[in-house]
């Protein structure tokens, strides 16, 4: 069966005069899936009965089912669990900032990069997420909070790199003036550095942000934290990230967790910014979060301040992030593939 939900207005169009239907159609047909967000062919209320039940002959429409919520009691951080339709599940959190409400959806059922400090990747990869999936995490949520979203982060669980395709149709069908219309401005992607994605993604010309985990400043010690670093170096990736500005005009976004004694030593900074200054970014300082299965610390208050204020003197844009979620393992890092059973 096809699903539905994973096609553009133009392939949607194609799809419903091949089965005899008026192209009119397929324009109410996408507003009922990408403006009002309907859960199901039932409450399309303005297509007939005949067509409604044609359409559930002949496509699955994915409809996320929210089977646990957690609000953090700190920030308001929401944190939903949603139930795919083959019984896999994936975790997406909600955020309200004063610049609007932000969600982080996954784009994987688990991952498979391996890196050392996320929860995310500790039961491997099961499958990705098409399309509908990734889009009906947004819509589920803008039903359950009643409020809309302006920003979206692909940093949940997963790897979108190891997405590709369906990353750039999600892209495609969130951005649609059709549909949701959110800008592209309003979108970042996360990489832990698939250095020939990267480059295949500078070539579509996006708008999007791209943010690389980098997270060590050295090959040796980016190895120890992220298998990936075995295929693909430093250099390789400080190549890539100046391509991608080269062609987008739009400045990376370097992730860094520092871990106490680990990556957060003045020779750290040094290095660093020596690796860098020499590109159009912006670096987001996460003190690392904790994870049960790992042994890992964050930085102290004041190692993590002294290190944002070394880079701020060499003239680099840097923030610590501010970790929303934390109390509900929400916060990066934390989001994982198997719903933990309560006891």
């Amino acid at each position: 069966m096809i699903d539905i939900k994973s096609y553009d207005l133009t392939e949607l169009e194609e799809e419903i005069i091949s089965i005899g239907e008026k192209k009119f159609r397929a324009k109410q047909l996408y507003e009922w899936m990408h403006v009002r967000m309907a859960r199901d062919f039932d409450e399309m209320t303005n297509l007939s009965k005949e067509f409604r039940e044609k359409c559930k002959e002949r496509y699955t429409y994915t409809s996320l089912q929210a089977i646990r919520v957690q609000e953090s009691a700190i920030d308001g951080t929401r944190k939903f669990l949603f139930e795919l339709a083959d019984g896999n599940v994936v975790e997406s959190v909600w955020m309200k900032y004063k610049f609007g409400n932000s969600v982080c959806i996954s784009s994987q059922v688990g991952c498979r990069m391996g890196c050392r400090f996320c929860a995310s990747t500790l039961d491997g990869l099961e499958r990705c997420l098409l399309p509908s999936e990734m889009l009906d995490q947004i819509y589920a949520i803008t039903r359950i909070t009643g409020e809309r979203v302006s920003n979206v982060v692909v940093m949940g669980t997963g790897e979108p790199m190891d997405n590709y395709e369906n990353l750039l149709k999600f892209i495609t069908l969130l951005t649609d003036k059709n549909g949701l219309n959110i800008s592209q401005r309003n979108i970042t992607v996360s990489t832990c550095g698939i250095v020939p994605r990267m480059r295949q993604l500078a070539d579509e010309k996006l708008q999007i942000t791209l943010a690389l985990s980098l997270h060590a400043t050295t090959d040796e010690k980016r190895r120890r934290l992220m298998p990936i670093a075995n295929k693909y170096n430093l250099r390789e990736l400080m190549e890539t990230c100046a391509y991608y500005f080269d062609k987008t005009g739009r400045r990376i976004t370097f992730e860094y967790s520092l871990v106490g004694g680990v990556n957060d030593t003045k020779e750290d900074a040094e290095q660093l910014i020596e690796l860098v200054k020499p590109l159009h970014c912006h670096v987001n300082l996460i003190p690392v979060n904790p994870i049960e299965e790992r042994d890992f610390v964050e930085s102290g208050k004041h190692e993590v301040q002294e290190f944002k204020n070394k880079l701020e003197k060499n003239k680099i844009n840097v923030t610590i992030r501010r970790e929303m979620g934390r109390d509900i393992d929400g916060a990066c890092g934390q989001l994982r593939r198997r719903h933990k059973c309560e006891v």
